[in-house]
């Protein structure tokens, strides 16, 4: 039925696609596919729905249920004891069945969505009642026409904010960005070829918006009739250095910040951009290509981890703790300020953008005409409840949500780490988020007078570059030993205007940081949450299979243990011992193992390595992709490779320097002394691994036969 559709959309001319008509071949292709899903609707239609709502109520519950009801109407007549005995019979055989169509009906959603935390945590709440977890939806006395207005106004407020904050002059507060050597010029894309296209295509989400003229799941089944078409759209985009007007709409939709904020306030929400597919797969090209000459050119700041391949959140933190804890180590206290960024993705402006990307980039010709084009003339609405808003034209901003936004944004932010460097200041940013830390002696007053300088001075240089930094949300601790911190915290009174609190805590990149780096507090709160996924899995524990709990317990439980727990190397095991615990619930809830049974057989059997193995594990295969070139760089430079002076028979065993440290409890905790002490202990075979797969399977049954075989 839809094949004859799409033999209309074959072009015959192979030719790229002129400028002027690409908007037109573009809607025509959209129409077309539009037609297409008309044609296939009829076919739905004729689908047999079952008449109750139930997704697990299939045909054989339901006869079962109807043949049910008839006897037990025939024993309420009869009333004898075989047709008594024959309606309980059905009737069990019923409940069993439908408990195994139940129990299959969500062991496919789990199977499905195992990698969507977000669809398994609404599923396990609608499962146990548990209106506390289930993300409230957005009210209908809020309509599309009043977030559309917030959005833009909000915007409007911070620009109008930062004009007034203008410096008269400030053609030098720019500052160029330096690459190690030279860089190359990227004044064209290359054109892909099919299997390519085809490659993004197939391992894209299929996540359709209301832009798409077909769900995306039927995409991907015709993709290979259409791909043509497709990779035409896509290679006349690169030629011509221009983005279909189709491509640069956006639907807004309203996202609650934190689900235990009130729905009801305009203000909780952020938007996130969703956009054609199509257009999607046209960003990855580019950015494919963009991210490949910025990585041979250098041209990526060194401590920006955010959107970068081999770097996370964990690889930012390991960085910064690593040198707070070598400084509390010599003695010092450290003040460590994580700066807060009011909308930073909407209110870039787009001159100053493609100026940096131009100048400090190399981007020129027809690939800064893309750009331009991508920029430019973008339109969005806003979808809630099913109404949209009229559209708005997006005059500032990178489409949050889009693929090549965050990418962007880091490049808008490239002269900010050569500002912090004139000041002698350490720093990591995270995207928007941007940490600098400083380690002193308490008398020495000019280090502060530093740090306020260099807090100064971004704040200027985002108020050029029409970024608003947010002091109500700027947080500032002290860390190191206690008596520095008391020493130190007198002597702070503001850094620029931004006011310093004696604060015990602070979130940084979902890690709570406390004043002695003990990370008591992150563990504890960790656990709560643990044990808050653990209690809801419970009460559905009876319905699931064993595999399919151990899913949810993966990606509820698990993840939260192994999320950063690189800082904890060397933590004390009283410390650790809340982790442990929850890790023992959860084998206890998986394997239905009684409470006063011993857990090391349970957690031997399901293969799981204790908590502080765990910590081993991750360690170890962070200083393995470093060794390998296959981490970042600030983690590549915290390891050194032993290298003896004179010929010895330990020259060619892959040993690492072990630096020294003053105190175990604490420069023995940093991950350039953790990362060379773990690693000289491997044995030979675990560490000439080849590739990371083989290497994390030798290293599990290395830790695991250590842990066990220390406990039996």
């Amino acid at each position: 039925m839809i094949q004859p559709v799409f033999n209309i959309m074959s072009i015959e001319n192979s030719s790229l696609i002129d400028l002027n008509e690409s908007d037109q071949f573009v809607d025509s292709v959209m129409r077309t596919l539009k037609t297409a899903l008309d044609v296939a609707a009829p076919l739905k239609q004729k689908v047999v729905r079952p008449r109750c709502v139930t997704p697990w109520y299939n045909a054989e519950t339901r006869a079962l249920k109807q043949k049910t009801r008839k006897l037990e109407r025939v024993w309420r007549k009869s009333s004898t004891e075989q047709s008594l005995r024959s309606w309980r019979n059905s009737l069990l055989a019923y409940k069993q069945a439908m408990r195994k169509a139940k129990t299959n009906y969500y062991s496919s959603l789990i199977e499905v969505n195992k990698n969507n935390p977000r669809f398994l945590f609404n599923t396990v709440a609608r499962l146990t009642n548990s209106h506390s977890a289930v993300v409230p939806s957005i009210p209908d006395t809020l309509s599309c026409d009043d977030f559309l207005k917030f959005f833009n106004d909000k915007i409007t407020t911070i620009r109008n904010k930062i004009n007034n904050k203008l410096p008269l002059s400030y053609s030098n507060l720019n500052p160029a960005v330096e690459s190690l050597s030279p860089f190359e010029v990227l004044d064209r894309f290359i054109t892909v070829d099919e299997a390519e296209v085809l490659s993004i295509i197939m391992s894209s989400k299929p996540s359709t918006c209301l832009l798409d003229p077909i769900p995306i799941k039927l995409l991907k089944e015709i993709t290979p009739e259409i791909s043509d078409t497709i990779l035409k759209i896509i290679n006349s985009s690169l030629e011509n250095g221009y983005v279909p007007k189709s491509f640069k709409y956006a639907v807004i939709k309203p996202l609650l910040k934190k689900p235990n904020l009130d729905p009801d306030i305009l203000a909780n929400y952020r938007p996130i951009s969703n956009l054609p597919f199509i257009s999607k797969v046209l960003e990855k090209v580019v950015a494919k290509q963009l991210c490949s000459h910025l990585q041979d050119n250098s041209l990526f700041e060194k401590f920006q981890s955010g959107y970068r391949t081999y770097h996370s959140t964990e690889t930012a933190l390991v960085k910064v703790t690593n040198d707070l804890l070598l400084a509390a180590d010599a003695g010092l206290a450290s003040i460590l300020v994580l700066l807060d960024l009011s909308a930073a993705f909407d209110t870039i402006d787009h001159n100053i953008l493609l100026q940096r990307l131009e100048t400090d980039v190399g981007i020129r010709g027809t690939a800064l005409s893309w750009f331009k084009s991508y920029l430019s003339d973008r339109h969005q609405f806003v979808n809630v409840n099913q109404q949209s808003s009229p559209c708005s034209k997006v005059c500032y901003g990178v489409p949050q949500g889009s693929v090549l936004g965050p990418i962007l944004f880091i490049l808008y932010m490239l002269p900010l780490g050569n500002i912090i460097r004139n000041h002698n200041i350490n720093f990591h940013c995270y995207a928007d988020d941007t940490q600098l830390y400083l380690s002193m002696k308490p008398g020495q007053t000019d280090k502060l007078d530093t740090l306020s300088s260099c807090v100064k001075a971004i704040n200027t240089w985002m108020t050029v570059n029409y970024l608003l930094l947010n002091p109500d949300k700027t947080e500032v601790i002290i860390l190191g030993p206690q008596k520095l911190r008391e020493s130190l915290s007198q002597q702070i009174i503001s850094l620029d205007n931004v006011s310093v609190s004696t604060s015990s805590t602070v979130k940084n990149l979902g890690v709570l940081f406390d004043q002695d780096l003990s990370f008591k507090t992150h563990i504890n709160q960790a656990c709560k949450i643990a044990f808050f996924h653990l209690r809801n899995i419970a009460k559905i524990r009876n319905i699931l299979p064993k595999s399919d709990a151990e899913k949810l317990i993966h990606a509820f439980v698990s993840s939260r243990l192994d999320y950063c727990n690189s800082l904890l190397a060397a933590c004390p095991k009283s410390s650790l011992k809340s982790f442990q615990l929850v890790q023992n619930a959860a084998a206890r809830l998986l394997m239905r193992t009684k409470r006063r049974e011993h857990i090391t057989p349970v957690l031997k059997s399901l293969h799981w390595l204790p908590v502080e193995f765990r910590i081993k594990f991750k360690i170890l295969l962070l200083t393995f992709k470093a060794i390998k070139g296959m981490a970042p760089l600030y983690l590549q430079d915290a390891i050194v490779p032993y290298q003896p002076t004179r010929a010895l028979r330990s020259q060619n065993s892959g040993l690492l320097v072990i630096p020294r440290v003053s105190k175990i409890t604490v420069g023995g905790r940093a991950f350039s002394y953790q990362a060379p002490v773990l690693w000289n202990k491997l044995p030979a075979h675990v560490k000439e691994a080849d590739t990371v797969p083989t290497f994390k399977t030798r290293l599990k049954t290395y830790l695991f036969e250590l842990a066990y075989d220390q406990v039996s």
